[in-house]
């Protein structure tokens, strides 16, 4: 009992940073809680994200905005999906994709690919945009893998068009980031990354994706709940605290 505890408690940094505007809800700000843990473990990953925390590099984090309680978590019932049409065929865009899984990496395909993303993303939507850099990357994406964290690279033409991070935990498959090369969007990336998270589930024997947060009319959001059957979180309970997880039609909780 006593290690179990110990792995649910691991040495942290615990602090919040200033309001920030929220990129999700217009007129809103944002305050963010983070417990920046040098030496993780994939038991102390599960519990939070159990609980609807998320995690880059080696901060985890969920937000405690004053006045506001926005942000719900959801996550993908991996054994009763059942993809759409549009899903399928997304499959079968895919079926010449290569895909390679393997520890999160950094090179400058992997910067260049981010930032032309991200630039697509702000001529499109409005993004702010701002270039990533070499230690940024790595803060971000590389370190705090462990033995959890994965990268799924999406090849085509012999190139990388696509990189999806994710953290497997005990009960499931947490979906960190995912970008893409705007150049391939005939082949419905996004959609692909989320069916094939869905697999490599199944193949895994796990039965959930975590699919971080979901607010309500935010349309960087909109596609989550293509995903279904879905159950939703209210909160944001610490490692110790119970949690439950609500089955989700679209609906939002009282």
């Amino acid at each position: 009992m006593q290690n179990e505890k110990n792995l649910l408690n691991p040495p942290s940094t615990d602090f919040c940073m200033l309001d920030y505007e929220c990129a999700y809800l217009p007129d809103k700000k944002v305050r963010m809680f983070y417990k920046y843990v040098l030496e993780s473990s994939k038991a102390f990953n599960t519990a939070v994200i159990q609980r609807g925390w998320r995690r880059f590099g080696r901060y985890y984090f969920h937000p405690i905005c004053e006045g506001c309680t926005g942000c719900k978590s959801l996550r993908i019932d991996v054994e009763k999906f059942t993809p759409s049409k549009s899903q399928k065929k997304a499959m079968k865009r895919n079926k010449d994709t290569r895909i390679i899984i393997q520890k999160p990496t950094m090179t400058q395909m992997h910067i260049d690919l981010y930032n032309k993303y991200h630039n697509f993303k702000a001529r499109k939507d409005g993004w702010k945009q701002k270039g990533i850099s070499y230690r940024e990357y790595k803060e971000n994406f590389v370190e705090g893998s462990y033995d959890f964290g994965k990268e799924v690279l999406y090849i085509r033409d012999e190139q990388l068009i696509g990189v999806d991070l994710i953290d497997i935990v005990d009960d499931g498959i947490s979906a960190i980031y995912f970008y893409y090369d705007p150049d391939y969007a005939r082949y419905s990336l996004g959609t692909y990354s989320l069916i094939y998270q869905i697999e490599l589930a199944k193949i895994l024997k796990l039965k959930w994706i975590y699919l971080g947060y979901w607010v309500e009319g935010c349309k960087a959001f909109a596609y989550k709940p293509n995903f279904k059957p879905q159950e939703i979180l209210d909160g944001f309970p610490t490692p110790e605290e119970p949690y439950e997880w609500k089955a989700w039609e679209g609906d939002i909780p009282t």
